[in-house]
Order: C-alpha cells, then sequence, then structure tokens
C-alpha cells in the first residue's frame, strides 16, 4: 500500500479543482490538518497508521486549548473529508474518523439590525459625495436587497448586472451559480456607481488595484464600521454578514417563503436557513391575534367542537 505522507497537498488540489473550493476554504483545510499532522508527528504517527483514539484525542486538546465547538467541529469535518480522500485513493484501508461525534454545538441566533437601523445605515452612506460615497451607497443597498455573503458581493463581475435586468448572477459556494432579484433602490445605486466607476480597471464590479482586482472583505468590513456611528449604531454590531441577516429575517418577517429565502442565499441545506425565522414574543403574540380562529371574537360563525359537534356562535353563547 502506498505510503500516505506527503496526501495534504494532493487533497487540497482535489478540493479545489473537483470540489471548487474557494479559497479562503482551501486555507482553513490547510491549517486544520497542517496541525493535525504536526500532532502525529508529535506522538510518533502519520496519517496513515492514527486510529480512532488519535482523533478525540487531537480533539481534547483543541477543547483543552480553549477552541469552541464550532471550531472543533471543523477540524473533525476537515479531518473526515482527508481521510476519505485517503481511504478512496487506496492510501490506507479504514477511515479512523466515522465512528467519532462531534461537539454539540447550540446555534446562537444572528445578530441582526432592525429596520430602521438598517434605513438609518443606508441614509448615512447616501450622505456621502463623490465615487466613494456612491460606491459605499451600492455596497450596502446591494447586499441589504440581495443577501449576497461579502466574498460573492466583492468578487461580482461587470457581467453580472445591466440596467435593463432585475436579477444578478452570482457564483456561490463550489462555483454554483444562481440568480439573484435586485430591487430598484438597490439597481439605481448600481447605476450610479456605474456612472462614477474607474474604467481602466479588471472586469469587477467593485475594482481594487489589489492582486485580486476587487475589494476584499476585510476592506468592505472597515468601511461599515467606519460608517456605523454615523448611523447611531455600535460598530460591534455590524459586519457584511449582518447585513445578510437583515436580509433574510427582515423576508422572513413579510411573510416571504422560507424555500425561497433558502434559493435566495444559497443555502444547500433548508436547515440552515430556518435560523432566521426566529422573531421577537410581540410578533408571536401578533400573529396569533391575527390568525387563529379563536383569538378573535366572531359573530354567527359555526365552529367545531373537539367532539365534532357544530355550535353557532354569538351573543347568547
Amino acid at each position: 500500500m502506498a505510503e500516505p505522507r506527503s496526501a495534504l497537498a494532493p487533497f487540497l488540489e482535489m478540493m479545489a479543482v473537483e470540489r471548487g473550493a474557494s479559497r479562503h476554504t482551501i486555507a482553513a483545510y490547510h491549517n486544520d490538518l497542517s496541525a493535525w499532522l504536526t500532532f502525529l508527528r508529535q506522538r510518533g504517527q502519520d496519517e496513515g497508521t492514527a486510529g480512532e483514539a488519535e482523533v478525540r484525542a487531537f480533539l481534547q486538546a483543541a477543547a483543552d486549548a480553549g477552541f469552541k465547538a464550532t471550531t472543533q467541529a471543523r477540524r473533525l469535518a476537515a479531518l473526515r473529508q482527508f481521510h476519505r480522500f485517503l481511504h478512496l485513493e487506496g492510501l490506507r484501508p479504514d477511515d479512523p474518523t466515522l465512528a467519532v461525534e462531534g461537539p454539540r454545538r447550540q446555534r446562537s441566533l444572528p445578530r441582526v439590525l432592525s429596520e430602521a437601523e438598517v434605513e438609518a445605515l443606508l441614509a448615512a452612506a447616501r450622505q456621502k459625495d463623490g465615487p466613494d460615497g456612491r460606491r459605499l451607497t451600492c455596497l450596502l443597498e446591494l447586499s441589504y436587497a440581495s443577501g449576497l455573503r461579502v466574498s460573492e458581493l466583492v468578487g461580482l463581475t461587470l457581467g453580472a448586472f445591466t440596467p435593463d435586468r432585475t436579477a444578478l448572477l452570482v457564483k456561490g459556494k463550489g462555483g454554483k451559480e444562481r440568480m439573484v432579484p435586485v430591487g430598484r433602490f438597490a439597481r439605481e445605486a448600481l447605476t450610479r456607481w456605474l456612472e462614477v466607476r474607474p474604467a481602466d480597471r479588471k472586469n469587477r464590479l467593485f475594482p481594487s488595484v489589489g492582486a485580486s482586482g476587487h475589494l476584499t472583505r476585510q476592506h468592505v468590513l472597515y468601511l461599515l464600521k467606519r460608517l456605523a456611528p454615523e448611523a447611531g449604531i455600535d460598530p460591534e454590531r455590524i459586519s457584511p454578514h449582518v447585513l445578510r441577516h437583515a436580509f433574510a429575517t427582515h423576508l422572513l418577517a413579510h411573510g416571504a417563503d422560507l424555500r425561497a429565502v433558502q434559493t435566495m442565499l444559497g443555502h444547500a441545506d433548508i436547515a440552515t436557513t430556518q435560523i432566521y425565522t426566529h422573531v421577537r414574543p410581540e410578533r408571536l403574540a401578533a400573529v396569533v391575534t391575527e390568525h387563529h380562529p379563536l383569538a378573535r371574537p366572531a359573530r354567527n360563525k359555526t365552529v367545531t367542537r373537539p367532539g365534532g359537534a357544530a355550535a353557532l356562535k354569538g351573543d347568547g353563547e
């Protein structure tokens, strides 16, 4: 059987070429698996000899070091992918991760801005003059109108939008494309930005002189945190992902279909989208008051009792 000591590089190449993993995903796999291989070397082993006990010890070491359950789960997911690759490639006869359960994670509710706070943020951006102001307004309008991941937002090409189009062509995780509807205000902000966008740059909607050719995620975060105080918002409460949360939460609060929101967000699993169905207690009370058949008085309405008998409900009941 082949020796799998140098399997990390071919694994990462497979993830990039066959799975279409992004640079950020590849970097995360590289970091987690490098930590795994270092852990094994310190114990006189490698990925070809490691067993279930080593996998559990690796995760326990991460827990002892104070890593969150989410980080431990991510590391286990990386190990599962890596050892599945080794097994399928014939580099080892088994997969030591199969019987290992990940740490239990309590999914926290996403941080989200209210509709009034989003409007205040947009109003503050619209007060900015010049190309930078138009770009910032466009970034915000488009983010809130479409729910794009920040990596998808900054990676948009010029071909993703034309003034006569009501949707964006977005390339998401794994290279999967989807169409995302864009409202009037976002289209207007896009048109105004394109009027002043530098013409001598690469084919990017939000170009930059950096190696990627477009704005970085970190720069968008910087712009948002600098704008937040002008809208009366604590900078610690805001990020590009918070705008994505706001997009989904506000849509669902106004009655949007969960499946439609899942499609627009680009979620493969609807369970990921369901986290946005959280609502305030007062909203729940309003829903019950408005829609429950016994929450409002009814006159001369025939209702069916639990036992099956019908009764006429009116003033004399």
